[in-house]
């Protein structure tokens, strides 16, 4: 994990070719944005899930189940709190892309986040400011749905 001068800490995932930051979400069925959560790319998805479910008790209490994708399968999330985590796999036999159940809700959301200008990429110096970004523009889709509506 690197620092770089006047900036928080920033790393690398080789693996899925992110440099700086990784940002997660927990959203809601409709995709409303409720945690938003960033962190050095060099920390495992694991960790981040694990940390993000723990952040997300105290404000929203009421939670049971989450849905997640196979990079957050392993005892460290299932463990992390007392909300269940489904692991949503894809079908055995698929070849090629197809839309898996309730995990193109989060992807959506990223896509609504990633509207704002200052979002699309990583520039933010700390990662307190890229989560408050984050929320500003959770709280900005939210508000132009209910726009939308009235």
């Amino acid at each position: 994990m690197k620092t770089r001068e006047a900036s928080g800490p920033r790393g690398c995932d080789a693996g899925k070719e992110v440099m700086d930051r990784k940002r997660h979400a927990l959203v809601d069925t409709d995709g409303r944005g409720l945690v938003p959560f960033a962190h050095p790319a060099s920390m495992q998805d694991r960790d981040g899930a694990g940390l993000l479910l723990a952040a997300s008790r105290r404000p929203f209490p009421f939670i049971e189940k989450v849905f997640a994708d196979a990079g957050y399968q392993g005892p460290r999330v299932a463990t992390a709190t007392r909300i269940a985590v489904e692991i949503v796999r894809r079908k055995p036999h698929q070849i090629g892309f197809a839309v898996q159940p309730r995990r193109w809700v989060v992807e959506r959301f990223f896509a609504w986040i990633n509207r704002n200008r200052r979002l699309w990429k990583d520039a933010e110096a700390t990662i307190a400011s890229a989560t408050a970004f984050l929320y500003a523009a959770a709280a900005m889709a939210l508000i132009r749905r209910i726009a939308r509506t009235s």
